[in-house]
C-alpha cells in the first residue's frame, strides 16, 4: 500500500516492490516518485525454458505466466514507463546493472538526508 511505502521512506530506507505493469501505472499516479526498473527475459522462449527447467509450475500456471509475460513485454515498450530496462540474459551483468542503479539511488538518498 502507499502508506506502507511511505512508512519505509520515512525511515530513510529504500522500498523495493515487485509489481506488474498495472501496478507501475497505478504508482505513477501517486506522489511516491520511485524509480522504475523492468527486468525482462531475453525472449519468451528463454523464459519458458527457464520456467520449465525449474519444474515448479503446473502446465496451466506456466501458460498463464507466459501469457502475462507476453503482455508485460509489449506494454513495457511504452516510452517513459521505466527508468531502466535490464535484459536478464547474463545474471552477473544484470545484477551489476541493477546494483549500479540502486547505488546511485542510495547515494541520492544519503545526500538528501544531509541537506
Amino acid at each position: 500500500s502507499k502508506g506502507a511505502v511511505q512508512a519505509v521512506q520515512a525511515r530513510n530506507q529504500i522500498c523495493v516492490l515487485d509489481i506488474d505493469i498495472q501496478g507501475v501505472k497505478n504508482i505513477k499516479r501517486t506522489d511516491l516518485n520511485p524509480i522504475y526498473i523492468f527486468i525482462q527475459p531475453p525472449s519468451i522462449d528463454i523464459l519458458e525454458k527457464r520456467l520449465r527447467d525449474r519444474k515448479t509450475e503446473t502446465e496451466e500456471s506456466l501458460l498463464k505466466r507466459l501469457s502475462a509475460a507476453r503482455v508485460d513485454l509489449e506494454l513495457s515498450k511504452e516510452p517513459g514507463l521505466f527508468d531502466l530496462v535490464i535484459i536478464n540474459d547474463d545474471l552477473e551483468k544484470a545484477y551489476s546493472e541493477l546494483k549500479e542503479m540502486l547505488l546511485e539511488e542510495i547515494k541520492k538518498t544519503e545526500e538528501s538526508r544531509k541537506s
